[in-house]
């Protein structure tokens, strides 16, 4: 009688391959879940954003943070529209405000989408694209 110890090599290759295979597809769906979620978190953002656009107005008699142009300074914005948006190099966003009362957030390599949100947006809900002045 013979018995068979172990496995032969082609039961080991077709092993790993299933186990790649299925492991690409888990790093896909991973992949997609994940820039969902930060698109869902950059949309509350900038919805935060556009209330504390608004706070700011309502304390400056009439007059959007800031007062001309626009800044992309994390520290700045946060400071002045009492706000806690994330900073720095390891952030997945980059987010700038307009004195027209736009928002924009722009990912941080990668792709490099944009949502934007404006105060007089009807639906409030931020929109793709780059839409700022």
């Amino acid at each position: 009688m013979l018995y068979k110890n172990g496995y032969t090599l082609i039961e080991i290759i077709i092993v790993i391959i299933i186990v790649s295979i299925i492991a690409s597809l888990a790093l896909s769906y991973y992949s997609n879940v994940k820039e969902n979620a930060l698109d869902k978190q950059v949309k509350a953002d900038l919805r935060l954003l556009r209330v504390a656009q608004l706070s700011y107005r309502m304390d400056h008699n009439g007059v959007y943070y800031p007062s001309s142009g626009s800044t992309s300074v994390i520290a700045d914005i946060n400071y002045n529209l009492k706000v806690h948006l994330p900073g720095g190099e390891t952030a997945a966003w980059n987010f700038a405000v307009w004195s027209t009362g736009c928002s924009r957030a722009t990912r941080n390599g990668g792709d490099s989408r944009s949502w934007y949100l404006t105060i007089d947006d009807e639906d409030e809900d931020p929109n793709p694209g780059a839409g700022c002045p």
